[in-house]
């Protein structure tokens, strides 16, 4: 193993991540091989000891990965290869699938094998003693090739209970062959944990009766449960704690169908509330900014709501909670965010009270008071705003900037003088195709200029023509990007005549923002978002104020196309 394994100061729960490879199947996700590699080394600084690489031989993809990992080494990880048994009716020596693993050149390989004999006779279409004879031969043939083995027996706990013996010499034939770990698998995700404690248990009970393979350590049992009833975290923390000392699982959850065990939040179930190690404390802050690079790495946008390392763990909306939360943390979390590398958020609504308000400009760096003028007159623009339809609680960036307009603090980085924007149906090919251009006029430094752009629609068109206006002054908007962009109709009774909440999120590769836009007139609601981002992603750049005396549009404030 790695000094990580061997050393004394080993993690009472090792922590093997499969994202790469069983994350991976979940639906929708598609990672490159570069996108592989940079999760790995991610995985690697967070100080997970076993990185599942993926099956080498299944696709080229990863037989590229291992071997591009070998120019790129891990400091401290595992890299496993993963693999099934043998055919039926074959060699170990001769399949060429096992070649394949050999090249990869990892230390550990898991290998997965039949535990129920419904799979063995249904599935592989074979004898219950032809699968004995796969799983022992594998791994010894693994063995004399100087592998470690990890034995991965799928399907474990619905095959123990409809035949726990022979479930049982599955798991005599991998230990006998070599195999150091024994990972029961919860493969269709369907036991609860009081089965999973209780079978658990049993095996415990069952191994340490087994004799040793002479040279062998004591071998350990691990466990990999999937999601598919909401029970795949709550699963491997009662496996630990009847005696499982390896936990599989992927982080964010992703995996297929409903996913694997959420690393994120197994973590600190076991290290933060049970005392059982897995990572080096200095290690555990990185959880949380591990979780977030990996969703925008996959192209999958954060869980706000995940536990632990959501954007909402820790926020608090009420004023009361606000208000409690401000003199004692402990009021209302069940932990220090900070040890996940999370934060406090105070989140402002219509239910905020002043502690609300406070509690949010302190988070901006203002520091106000409950008998400030500014601070009454903040919350009550904030309630009007709300009435008429605006949601700061998920644009957050604009009420940044609602606060510093009422502080007279807000920037100005340009006038919007006018825009327009005008719609063609063209026919293609196959369908009429619709094409948008936008032509804006704004004021810099008491500078006019015109530009025009075309996009996909007419929101696409405006942001570009904005930025292709701006971007000669503020360079630094080349790198935002418009990451997401939801639309809701707020008095759908009304029709076509309905108030339209448009919420955009903002991204410059390292931070992401909200800004919210209310009008009956979907541009001009787009517009408003569109604008309140580009102006908050140059505050966060520290730009020097403009000279432009013109005072921005207040939120709320229409405008005309």
């Amino acid at each position: 193993m790695s000094s990580t394994a061997t050393s004394a100061n080993h993690p009472a729960v090792w922590i093997y991540d499969t994202t790469l490879r069983d994350g991976a199947q979940r639906e929708g996700l598609s990672l490159s091989i570069e996108d592989k590699l940079r999760i790995a080394h991610k995985l690697d600084a967070l100080g997970i000891p076993f990185i599942e690489g993926g099956w080498p031989g299944a696709n080229p993809k990863d037989v590229q990965f291992f071997w591009q990992l070998k120019e790129e080494p891990l400091q401290q990880a595992e890299v496993v290869a993963f693999c099934s048994t043998r055919r039926p009716g074959k060699s170990a020596d001769t399949d060429p699938m096992l070649q394949a693993i050999l090249a990869a050149g990892t230390h550990w390989v898991t290998v997965f094998g039949k535990s129920w004999d419904l799979h063995v006779t249904e599935g592989l279409q074979t004898t219950c003693e032809e699968n004995l004879g796969m799983i022992g031969e594998t791994i010894a043939f693994l063995r004399s090739q100087g592998r470690r083995v990890i034995y991965d027996a799928e399907h474990w706990f619905d095959g123990y209970k409809a035949n726990p013996d022979y479930a049982l010499q599955t798991l005599a034939s991998a230990l006998a062959a070599g195999a150091e770990w024994l990972v029961l698998c919860d493969t269709n995700g369907g036991t609860l944990p009081h089965e999973i404690a209780h079978i658990v248990a049993a095996v415990q009970g069952w191994l340490i009766t087994q004799p040793l393979r002479e040279g062998m350590p004591q071998p350990q049992l691990g466990i990999h449960t999937h999601n598919d009833a909401d029970m795949a975290v709550a699963n491997a923390i009662a496996a630990v704690q009847q005696g499982a000392t390896m936990v599989q699982g992927t982080i964010n959850g992703y995996g297929e169908r409903c996913g694997n065990a959420n690393l994120c939040s197994v973590i600190p179930n076991l290290q933060l509330k049970l005392g059982q190690s897995c990572l080096p404390p200095e290690r555990l802050q990185s959880l949380t900014e591990t979780s977030r690079f990996i969703s925008e790495l996959a192209n999958l946008a954060p869980d706000d709501h995940a536990p632990f390392v959501g954007l909402s763990a820790f926020a608090h909306k009420g004023g009361i909670h606000v208000s409690a939360v401000e003199k004692n943390p402990k009021t209302y979390e069940h932990m220090v965010p900070e040890a996940i590398g999370n934060r406090r958020r105070i989140v402002v609504s219509d239910q905020s009270g002043l502690s609300n308000i406070l509690a949010k400009a302190r988070s901006f760096g203002i520091e106000l008071h409950k008998q400030d003028t500014a601070s009454r007159q903040l919350l009550n623009r904030l309630k009007e705003l709300e009435h008429e339809g605006y949601q700061f609680e998920a644009a957050e960036a604009s009420f940044e900037l609602l606060m510093r307009e009422v502080l007279g603090q807000r920037p100005s980085f340009f006038a919007l003088r006018g825009f327009q924007v005008h719609c063609d149906n063209l026919p293609s090919e196959a369908h009429w195709k619709t094409r948008s251009l936008a032509t804006v006029k704004i004021t810099i430094n008491e500078q006019e200029i015109l530009e025009a752009a075309e996009g996909n629609g007419p929101v696409s068109a405006l942001d570009r023509a904005l930025r292709k206006a701006l971007v000669n002054f503020y360079p630094a908007i080349a790198d935002f990007q418009l990451s997401d962009y939801k639309v809701r109709i707020l008095d759908g009774r009304a029709g076509t005549d309905a108030k339209t909440r448009v919420l955009i999120e903002s991204s410059n590769g390292h931070q992401r923002w909200t800004t919210v836009g209310v009008s009956s007139n979907i541009i001009e609601a787009s517009y408003q978002a569109v604008v309140e981002g580009l102006e908050y992603g140059l505050l966060q750049q520290d730009h020097p104020l403009t000279s432009c005396d013109i005072t921005p549009p207040q939120i709320g404030s229409s405008q005309s196309a």
